[in-house]
């Protein structure tokens, strides 16, 4: 049975001039006594300004009890790794073992690389510093001693002998799901991480890009049943499709500042009746995604209704 997620409109918030925490925290424990399996919060500091993730996440994560919180998706490559190993052991000792850490290295657009410069990170160099850094990550949640880089290794940070303190929860830290799709990305996902959780392939190329995911795992010498297909969807439910449309076209050319035509080529979005959502939905787990997690345009408490109200007509 697919598990089921819901974004957290934290950027959407800050742009209506509203960035009280107290409606989104509420937004959360909604979720969670809807049955949704998982929270989520994005990630930006100046592209597309909203809360900081991992400090609002902890917030959700007293105010919940049973749903999984994770990052859709956190950017490691402006972070210090050292400092992201403490702040996310953190936060899963606050969630008891409930976090997901979904990464991505960004997209080459304009006010994300200016993102890149203010925060003094080589925006060329950002999938390097994202694959070393986790790495450094997981090497701290072990509870042992860290010196870095490794023997004969070299590294971007020096450590020496340093122990972490608090580990994670969850032994050996949350799982990493990577967001990236191109073919690069897929064969990291399958070689190092334990989720993949794209925006961007439709249904057709989901079944066969997941497999590729799962041969990379298996090339690798990993468990290709351990890793979990996930996928990020947008959705505006109304059974007018004409204001489904203009809903869907309207949040997505403020959000990103750009024609929505373009946007909905590179992300993958539904705008029309809960039916036709509903069959859209079920297409993705057909093929192969276990976890879905929705992002709405607009209307939040009402979108969040109607999902789960097609969840258990789904049986799900």
């Amino acid at each position: 049975m697919p598990l089921m997620g819901y974004l957290l409109p934290t950027r959407e918030r800050v742009m209506e001039g509203r960035p009280e925490a107290a409606p989104l925290l509420a937004l959360a424990e909604r979720a969670e006594g809807l049955g949704f399996d998982s929270v989520w919060v994005g990630d930006s500091l100046l592209a597309r300004p909203r809360h900081e993730p991992l400090a609002l996440l902890a917030a959700v994560a007293a105010r919940t009890r049973t749903v999984e919180l994770g990052t859709a998706v956190l950017l490691p490559a402006l972070r210090n790794p050292v400092l992201l190993a403490h702040q996310v052991a953190t936060l899963d000792q606050i969630s008891e073992g409930r976090l997901i850490l979904g990464v991505g290295i960004a997209s080459d657009l304009p006010n994300i690389r200016a993102e890149f410069v203010a925060t003094g990170v080589p925006f060329d160099k950002r999938v390097g510093r994202m694959v070393e850094g986790l790495a450094l990550c997981r090497a701290l949640w072990r509870g042992e001693p860290v010196t870095w880089p490794e023997a004969g290794a070299e590294g971007r940070w020096a450590v020496d002998a340093a122990l972490l303190g608090p580990t994670p929860h969850r032994p050996g830290g949350p799982p990493i799901w990577v967001a990236g799709a191109v073919a690069a990305a897929r064969a990291r996902t399958g070689r190092l991480y334990d989720g993949w959780f794209p925006n961007s392939p439709s249904v057709a190329d989901y079944a066969t890009q997941w497999q590729e995911v799962k041969a990379a795992a298996r090339d690798a010498g990993r468990d290709p049943a351990a890793l979990t297909g996930a996928m990020y969807l947008t959705l505006a439910i109304d059974e007018d499709a004409a204001v489904a449309e203009a809903r869907i076209d309207s949040y997505l050319e403020r959000y990103y500042g750009e024609r929505p035509d373009v946007t909905r080529k590179r992300q993958m979005c539904y705008a029309g009746p809960a039916a036709g959502a509903a069959a859209w939905m079920k297409a993705y787990v057909d093929a192969g995604a276990s976890h879905l997690v929705l992002r709405f345009a607009g209307e939040p408490e009402r979108q969040l209704e109607i999902v789960a109200r097609l969840r258990r007509d789904l049986g799900w």
